[in-house]
């Protein structure tokens, strides 16, 4: 993957897509519970692609 490829979502945006509150957010990236992300120019930024891998990981049978 390149990084043309690479679509970046802000705290917002990924609350909104996970239907959760940013403060929610803020309190999974604390816990470390969350989708990966990463602070990028000062702003916590998310990849697309970790957020849909992160949701994906939640449907995956116990091992």
């Amino acid at each position: 993957m390149t990084s043309q490829e690479i679509k970046l979502l802000t705290l917002d945006e990924v609350a909104l897509m996970l239907r959760k509150s940013p403060a929610q957010m803020r309190w999974m990236r604390h816990n470390n519970t969350g989708p990966r992300s990463a602070r990028l120019g000062g702003r916590v930024m998310y990849r697309e692609k970790d957020v849909l891998d992160w949701i994906d990981a939640a449907f995956e049978p116990a091992a």
